[in-house]
């Protein structure tokens, strides 16, 4: 998720397992620490536009490596916090920082590899969006509280707000899911997987995705009070050879194509409007459209060894906006 809800998640976390006084100090650790995983965006090439993909939520992301991050944590913050906390209250602190972030990284929809290294699979529980105000604005709440009244019983309330939340979540997914499979049943589908994933800050409204016949279908799912279904679009799934006869199988940009497969979970389809380039389907700036976020431009005039382009469309106009407005309104 955004940086600031990480901070208010590890702080929360450390706040209500670390029994110390000065619990806006203890805050304090735990927010930073449990920002640190996303370090890993350092990690990038100017030559190898999907490197930093590769390796954002991979090894400091896992679960073996949260010991070993915390520790880093700690050693960096011991020549700050030494005159108050021996090292090892400054590692426990930073431990119950750090260890919240690839959790909660894991609950979205971009994919986390916590299993690294004994396995690359990308979970991905799809029950909070990358941002949610309504998630992090209330956390953050409770954290500046218990630090101002240092109790930590308003950390720990702050914690059960987040179980809270998230099992709305789970809720809500479980509603969409339902929905998309009840429309695709409807329309005489019977697709293997049904995916929904929330739109970008809330869990009202939510995306569902599911491929039949080689085709992604597209649809959003307003579960209020009543679930209502918002019909969107179809696209071909991406079919390597008929889209990119000339693409040689040998090729960095073939080899580019797979690693993006792999990121994408293969939610892979060529954009109507740019024939060279393949976009990932789970995002998009309206839950009913197939427009994505973000994909790779292939050339082909390329070298053999040259990478793809990565291209990203996350800026909305604001007609989009008054669109998704109104989705959420139930217009």
């Amino acid at each position: 998720m955004d940086p600031l809800s990480q901070a208010t998640l590890g702080a929360a976390a450390a706040q209500s397992v670390i029994k110390k006084a000065d619990l806006a100090r203890i805050g304090l650790i735990g927010a930073l620490a449990g920002m640190a995983p996303d370090l890993d965006v350092l990690i990038h090439s100017s030559t190898d536009p999907l490197l930093q993909l590769e390796y954002h939520r991979q090894f400091t992301h896992s679960l073996v490596f949260i010991p070993l991050g915390a520790l880093l944590c700690a050693i960096a913050f011991w020549p700050f916090v030494r005159r108050h906390m021996n090292f090892k209250a400054i590692w426990l602190t930073a431990l119950a920082g750090y260890a919240t972030h690839g959790l909660l990284d894991a609950c979205t929809t971009y994919g986390t590899l916590l299993l690294w290294p004994f396995s690359d699979a990308r979970i991905a529980w799809n029950t909070i969006s990358v941002v949610d105000p309504f998630f992090t604005l209330p956390l953050l709440g409770f954290v500046i509280a218990a630090g101002v009244k240092k109790s930590q019983l308003i950390g720990r309330l702050g914690m059960a707000w987040v179980a809270f939340y998230l099992s709305i979540g789970v809720i809500q997914e479980d509603r969409a899911m339902v929905a998309g499979e009840a429309l695709a049943a409807q329309r005489g589908h019977a697709p293997a997987v049904v995916s929904a994933k929330p739109s970008f800050g809330n869990l009202l409204l939510w995306k569902t995705v599911y491929e039949y016949n080689d085709e992604f279908w597209v649809d959003a799912v307003r579960a209020g009070g009543s679930v209502t279904i918002i019909e969107g679009d179809h696209v071909k799934g991406l079919d390597l050879r008929s889209a990119f006869p000339w693409l040689d199988p040998n090729s960095q940009q073939a080899r580019d194509v797979e690693r993006f497969r792999w990121f994408s979970n293969n939610y892979l389809a060529v954009d109507r409007n740019d024939p060279l380039l393949i976009v990932d389907m789970r995002y998009s700036h309206l839950p009913n459209e197939i427009k994505g976020l973000w994909g790779i431009r292939l050339d082909p005039e390329a070298s053999a060894d040259q990478h793809v382009t990565w291209i990203a469309r996350r800026s909305a106009d604001s007609e989009r906006f008054e669109q998704l407005w109104a989705m959420l309104k139930g217009n």
